[in-house]
C-alpha cells in the first residue's frame, strides 16, 4: 500500500479554498482514549453504548439499573397488572424506548417488508408568524390539524394508527476526483391510508431517525457560555461557518432558553427530551408533558389511561438519570499511522469547524461523575445550514428548513457494531460514513469538496479516524 501523502500536500493541492482549510488546522488533536472523561468505558462490542459511566458510584449504579429497566422493557395497554408500565397509546410509534434507540444506539430506516419503528415523521403545516405567534413560541412550529406533530404508525387493537409511512429510494452515482464511484440514495416518503381524514394540503414532514444515547449528561453539563463563544450567527470572521444556538421553550421554567438536544436542537435538556419521547413516541403522559400527540378529533379519551400521569415523576427521574449516565466508549487504534493522519485531515479539511473536538464540562449539580470532565464529543451543538440536499423545509424555533444541529461523533465507529442496520444523518439515508460526508452541503460544502478531491489513501485515513472514535 502506498504511503499516505503528507498533510501539507493535501492542503496545498486541493483546488477548493485551501486557505480556509489552513485556518482551521489548529484544532486540538485527541491524545487520550478517554473520550468521555473519567467515565469512559472500555467496550467495543454490541453493548458498547449500554454501560453506565465508569466513575458512577455503586448507589447510583442501582438507579441506573432501575432506569434501564423502564427504558428497555415494553410499556403495555392499561389496565394491566404491570401498572408501573401501563398506559401505552392509544396511538404510538413503538412500545419501548429501546424500540427506537436500538441497544441505546442509532435507529435505522425501515426495510421494504418491515414497519417503521426507529424512524418517524415530524409533522407541521405552514404557519402565519403573527396569527400563530403563541404556537410558534411554545412549539417552534404549527402542528398539523388532526394529525398533530408526529405521525403515529401503530395503535392499540381497538384504535387505528394514523397512517402508513411508505419509504422508497432514489439512487445516484457520485464520481470523485480520482474516478471512484459512490452510490448515494435519497429517501422519498409518502403517507398512505390515513385513518383520520385527509392530510392537510400544506403538510410539512421531517424524517427523524433515533440518535445514539451515549454521553448526553456530559453534553448537558457543557457550560452555556462555552457554546455561546462558538456561535457566529452572522459569520463575523468570514470563514463560511455561521453556527447558532437554537432558542426553545422550556416547559419546566416556562421561558425561552437555548436548545442543545434533538436533530434541530429543539430541546433544552435531557428531561424534556425524554418526556417528549414518552408523549410523542409512546402516547404516555408525564407531569412535564401531561398531554400526548392525540388530538380531539382522534377521540383518545375513550381509552383507559395508566394513571395521571402515566409516567410517574419517580419513573421519569429514573429514566432521565439512565439517559444522562450512559458512558462513552474509549477511542481505539490511536497508534495507527492512518488514524493519526486522518485526525490531521479532519482538522485541515474544516470538519472540526462544526464538529468541535473537545469541551470541558462545568459543575453538574449532584453529579460529580459529569462535572469538570475533559470530553471529546466532536460537536458544537449549534445549528448549521447543511444545504438543500439535506433540507426538510420545516422550521423549528430558530432552526430553518436547511439547518441541523451538529451531531456528536463520539462512538460513531461502533454505530454499526451496536446496530448493524444503523444509518447516518438525520434520516439514516447514509449507509456508510463516506456517504454521510458526501451528503454534506451548505456550510460544510467546502469540507465535503476537499474529501472529493483527496486521494484514496487520504480518504481512507479520514474514515479510519472516524471509525476510531
Amino acid at each position: 500500500m502506498k504511503a499516505l501523502l503528507p498533510l501539507s500536500f493535501l492542503v496545498l493541492s486541493l483546488a477548493v479554498s485551501s486557505a480556509h482549510a489552513q485556518s482551521h488546522a489548529g484544532f486540538p488533536l485527541q491524545t487520550t482514549p478517554d473520550t468521555g472523561g473519567d467515565g469512559t468505558v472500555e467496550q467495543a462490542d454490541t453493548n458498547a453504548y449500554s454501560l453506565p459511566q465508569a466513575n458512577l458510584s455503586m448507589t447510583k449504579r442501582l438507579d441506573f439499573s432501575v432506569g434501564n429497566s423502564f427504558f428497555r422493557n415494553p410499556w403495555v395497554e392499561a389496565p394491566a397488572s404491570t401498572d408501573a408500565r401501563d398506559g401505552l397509546g392509544p396511538l404510538f410509534n413503538t412500545n419501548s424506548c429501546q424500540g427506537c434507540h436500538v441497544k441505546d444506539g442509532r435507529g435505522h430506516p425501515p426495510s421494504a417488508d418491515a414497519p417503521s419503528v426507529s424512524l418517524f415523521l415530524r409533522l407541521a403545516v405552514v404557519a402565519d408568524p403573527e396569527k400563530d405567534a403563541e404556537v410558534l413560541r411554545m412549539h417552534g412550529f404549527k402542528p398539523a390539524p388532526v394529525y398533530g406533530s408526529q405521525l403515529q404508525t401503530a395503535a392499540l387493537p381497538a384504535a387505528k394508527p394514523e397512517a402508513d409511512l411508505v419509504l422508497t429510494w432514489e439512487s445516484a452515482i457520485e464520481t470523485l476526483a480520482d474516478g471512484t464511484e459512490v452510490e448515494l440514495r435519497k429517501p422519498q416518503y409518502s403517507i398512505e391510508n390515513p385513518n383520520y381524514g385527509p392530510l392537510p394540503e400544506d403538510l410539512l414532514v421531517s424524517p427523524r431517525v433515533a440518535p445514539p444515547m451515549i454521553g448526553m449528561g456530559l453534553l448537558e453539563a457543557i457550560a452555556l457560555e462555552d457554546l455561546e463563544a462558538l456561535a457566529d450567527p452572522n459569520d463575523e470572521d468570514g470563514d463560511g461557518i455561521s453556527g447558532k444556538l437554537n432558542q426553545v421553550w422550556d416547559l419546566a421554567t416556562r421561558q425561552t432558553v437555548p436548545g442543545r438536544f434533538g436533530w434541530k436542537a429543539a430541546e433544552p435538556n435531557v428531561h424534556q427530551q425524554s418526556m417528549g419521547a414518552f408523549a410523542g413516541d409512546m402516547g404516555l403522559t408525564s407531569s412535564l408533558k401531561p398531554t400526548t400527540d392525540c388530538t380531539p378529533e382522534q377521540n383518545c379519551e375513550r381509552f383507559t389511561h395508566g394513571g395521571e400521569p402515566e409516567v410517574s415523576d419517580k419513573v421519569a427521574n429514573f429514566v432521565v438519570f439512565y439517559s444522562k449516565s450512559l458512558a462513552v466508549p474509549a477511542r481505539r487504534d490511536m497508534d495507527s499511522i492512518s488514524v493519526q493522519q486522518g485526525a490531521k485531515l479532519f482538522n485541515a479539511t474544516g470538519c472540526a469547524s462544526c464538529h468541535t473536538p473537545n469541551h470541558q464540562t462545568a459543575e453538574a449539580a449532584d453529579r460529580p461523575d459529569l462535572s469538570n470532565q475533559l470530553i471529546w464529543p466532536y460537536t458544537d451543538l449549534l445549528l448549521h445550514d447543511m444545504g438543500p440536499a439535506l433540507a426538510d423545509g420545516r422550521d423549528e424555533f430558530l432552526a430553518n428548513g436547511n439547518e441541523w444541529r451538529t451531531p456528536p461523533l463520539w462512538g460513531i465507529g461502533l454505530a454499526q457494531v451496536v446496530n448493524p442496520q444503523a444509518g447516518f444523518l438525520h434520516d439514516g439515508r447514509a449507509r456508510s460514513l463516506e456517504e454521510a460526508i458526501l451528503w454534506h452541503g451548505g456550510e460544510a460544502q467546502s469540507a465535503a469538496d476537499r474529501y472529493r478531491q483527496a486521494s484514496a489513501e487520504e480518504r481512507q485515513a479520514l474514515i479510519d479516524f472516524l471509525n476510531s472514535l
